[in-house]
């Protein structure tokens, strides 16, 4: 046997009124009758106790006889089955793991503190408690292995001004990269019997000794950004300025006074801190 094999067994019920018959029948017998032989009935009643099966749902029940594999219980109820068997419990219901948080290096090399939310739940029982030593531990184990590994084929970010620009990094992919981590996670479970159900970045951060340095570089490429918006557009609006004095003829300016008047606006426009305006009360050139 090397799968899951779904196990009917005897009705719970109706081996629970026999028991109640042949004890309490057994021991009414051995108070009239006084006979030997009722002690036999009695002893009975006592072996059924074992072969009492209890199911709860989303639960299931291994059974092995002297080692052997015999089937599992997956329906819920009461049951009766041989008494020599042992009995495993295994949970079908979906549990959650949340893993430590991890220091591994992404692409870069850069460290980054990195965690994984899993949730998963047992689909084949056999596998679970025969292909691996301890299907809890090995989950927990493979999570571990899978970030680490997940870890190391994305960047944390996009350095394009650096001329690495990633299409799928770990702060930003989010989507991409939890299916990619559900994907690497279900191939190293499957041997366990084991589906995974969802499986995302639970905590994503650069590791403390770079933390400082990468926050800073972070706010000076925002910076720049921000500046290069800012130039774009004084340049657009002096560009406009001077085609507007030209077209509408207001002031004939020559290449000297178009530079001093393009410096003035790019001052003006570009500057972080409001202008204080002065009033020329002479001539154009004073």
């Amino acid at each position: 046997m090397t799968s899951e094999k779904n196990l009917t067994p005897m009705n719970g019920y109706s081996m629970l009124f026999v028991f109640v018959l042949l004890l309490f029948g057994g021991i009414a017998l051995l108070i009239v009758a006084k006979s030997p032989v009722t002690i036999l009935i009695i002893v009975a009643a006592i072996i059924m106790v074992p072969g009492f099966v209890l199911v709860n749902p989303n639960s299931s029940r291994v059974l092995l006889l002297f080692g052997k594999y015999i089937g599992t219980i997956k329906k819920n109820g009461l049951f009766w089955v041989n008494p020599l068997y042992s009995k495993r419990k295994i949970s079908l219901r979906a549990s959650n793991f949340d893993s430590e948080r991890l220091k591994v290096n992404d692409k870069l090399g850069n460290p980054v503190m990195i965690s994984t939310i899993l949730v998963w739940r047992v689909t084949d029982t056999y596998k679970a408690a025969f292909d691996v030593d301890d299907y809890q531990n090995f989950v927990r184990v493979q999570t571990d292995a899978a970030v680490r590994k997940l870890a190391s084929m994305y960047p944390y970010d996009n350095f394009a001004d650096e001329g690495l620009d990633e299409d799928i990094t770990l702060r930003s992919s989010v989507n991409e990269v939890s299916h990619a981590l559900e994907q690497e996670i279900q191939e190293r479970l499957s041997m366990a019997g084991i589906e995974v159900l969802e499986a995302r970045i639970g905590y994503l951060a650069y590791a403390q000794e770079i933390a400082n340095a990468m926050l800073k570089r972070q706010q000076a490429t925002a910076i720049v950004a921000a500046r290069h918006k800012i130039v774009e557009g004084a340049v657009s609006m002096v560009e406009m300025a001077l085609e507007e004095l030209n077209k509408n003829d207001i002031v004939d300016l020559d290449e000297e006074r178009k530079a001093a008047m393009v410096s003035n606006l790019m001052v003006v426009l570009c500057s972080d801190k409001d202008a204080s305006p002065i009033v020329n009360a002479g001539t154009l050139n004073h």
